[in-house]
């Protein structure tokens, strides 16, 4: 998949899943990368400049299988963030949509 196409969908992909269910870092590389192939190193830039931007909280919790991992959760702002993404994600596959079927393209 091209890597453009990748870095403007990434931060949707994460406030969706964390929207759903709190997570740690690695669990989101891994749910994403069931579905778009992406490494670890892309997904922990991002997790840092979604807390600074105030879209997710952090926690730490014990682990059984090794040190206390640390969780992200979704604050009130992210989840408007991710309602108004969705919004421009729909409207963008719809368009892009409408032109690769051959529709007329408004101007």
């Amino acid at each position: 998949m091209n890597i453009q196409f990748k870095k403007g969908v990434l931060e949707l992909c994460v406030l969706s899943i964390l929207s759903k269910k709190e997570c740690y870092g690695y669990e989101l590389v891994d749910v994403i990368s069931n579905n778009i192939t992406i490494s670890e190193g892309t997904i922990y830039p991002l997790l840092r400049r979604l807390k600074k931007d105030g879209y997710v909280t952090t926690y730490l919790k014990e682990s059984t299988e090794g040190p206390p991992r640390k969780y992200y959760r979704l604050t009130d702002t992210g989840e408007e963030m991710k309602n108004e993404l969705t919004k421009e994600w729909q409207l963008f596959v719809s368009n892009v949509n409408g032109i690769l079927e051959g529709g007329v393209i408004n101007e």
